[in-house]
């Protein structure tokens, strides 16, 4: 189970035909309560897809009793008649599961710019209602795939008997604010909308944005944080929250590893920054740089762009006192030449890249992964 691991939600995923391919691509969320409790973290893009404004404005009270997702297309730039079919989509789904509309969350991903089906939507919507189930969460995850290769879920259980579940899509335009992604958590704790919203930012704030494959941020990104109360229990809110963290990290590394093309997972790591928004700064510079990602991807330890990469940022540092170590080698002391670079082993998946900034105590991880000809090929072959 995945979204359906926490006490009072059902899930359901079906083929309702927005995809060509015949793949499931609708899924629904339910929350039977006795709570209804919510909270939500959407991209910073500036250009937001119709579902995102809906979401916005049902989740300013911070109640929804479910979400409605689709795959196969991404109802962004659509004008008037995208927002209509954000809404009817919510409309459909309240009457299919007996709430109000202003209860119901809108999730979309795929093609930009292309209108939904409509017609094959609200019918997927009436057949997804039809299966909801607790033990369908997995359903759920699999139907709200685009260029995924796998399923994505998570489950974390709290003391005295509650969870925090969830799912997530996601395997391109991964970038900070948020990495390009839908993602539902569940809980069954007592914890108000207020408790959630603090939770949910700031377990977002140390995972999801600090996942950038490609540079490329979403119109679409939605992460959304549902508490049915069904346990019973009112856990600790740091212990609430650093469960929230644990099940966000989770996902947020599945979605990393399952970036389009990618061969290595690359773990940035920045040191002795001065302050955490430099080291997450001078982590996005060296996540960010293509000629660093082509290099791991060749299996080169080239310290020589990691270096490039921190100096176009304006972070506290010394250049001639930086240090760079690759899967544990100093390859570069002092902004020169360290341990010898055939010292570094990067014939195997996983790579961390450590920077020491000697300029503080502060630090942060970024995590991206390698460039490749397959990266290339999945984003101009074809649409997705």
């Amino acid at each position: 189970m995945t979204v359906t691991a926490a006490q009072g939600f059902l899930a359901s995923g079906v083929a309702a035909g927005i995809k060509d391919s015949g793949d499931p691509d609708l899924a629904l969320v339910v929350n039977r309560g006795p709570s209804r409790a919510a909270a939500g973290v959407f991209t910073s893009n500036r250009v937001q897809a119709a579902p995102v404004r809906w979401s916005r404005r049902v989740l300013a009270d911070g109640r929804i009793s479910g979400v409605v997702l689709n795959s196969g297309g991404a109802n962004a730039c659509t004008g008037p008649a995208g927002a209509v079919d954000a809404r009817v989509m919510a409309e459909h789904t309240a009457r299919a599961v007996g709430v109000g509309p202003d209860e119901i969350a809108v999730c979309s991903t795929g093609l930009i710019g292309i209108p939904l089906p409509m017609d094959r939507v609200t019918a997927g919507i009436d057949a997804a209602a039809e299966r909801l189930s607790p033990e369908r969460g997995v359903e759920a995850a699999v139907a709200i795939k685009t260029t995924d290769s796998v399923h994505k879920t998570a489950v974390v259980s709290g003391p005295g008997g509650w969870t925090v579940g969830g799912m997530a899509k996601g395997a391109g335009m991964l970038a900070p604010g948020l990495a390009t992604m839908l993602v539902v958590l569940t809980t069954d704790a007592e914890v108000t909308a207020a408790g959630l919203d603090s939770a949910l930012r700031e377990a977002v704030r140390t995972t999801f944005d600090r996942v950038d494959s490609d540079g490329c941020m979403s119109t679409n990104d939605t992460v959304l944080l549902l508490a049915s109360g069904a346990s019973g229990v009112t856990p600790d809110p740091d212990f609430f929250a650093e469960t929230v963290h644990t099940v966000c990290l989770d996902l947020a590394r599945q979605l990393v590893a399952d970036a389009e093309g990618a061969s290595k997972e690359i773990e940035v790591e920045v040191i002795g920054a001065a302050s955490e928004g430099d080291a997450v700064t001078v982590g996005k510079s060296v996540a960010r740089n293509n000629l660093l990602k082509c290099a791991l991807h060749g299996e080169d330890p080239n310290w020589g762009r990691v270096l490039s990469a921190i100096g176009t940022t304006p972070a506290v540092f010394d250049p001639d006192h930086l240090d760079v170590a690759i899967n544990g080698v100093w390859v570069c002391r002092d902004g020169a030449a360290g341990e010898s670079r055939d010292k570094v082993d990067l014939s195997g998946r996983q790579i961390t890249v450590t920077i020491d900034l000697r300029s503080g105590d502060e630090s942060a991880v970024i995590w991206t992964n390698d460039l490749t000809a397959e990266y290339v090929h999945e984003n101009s072959a074809y649409s997705s």
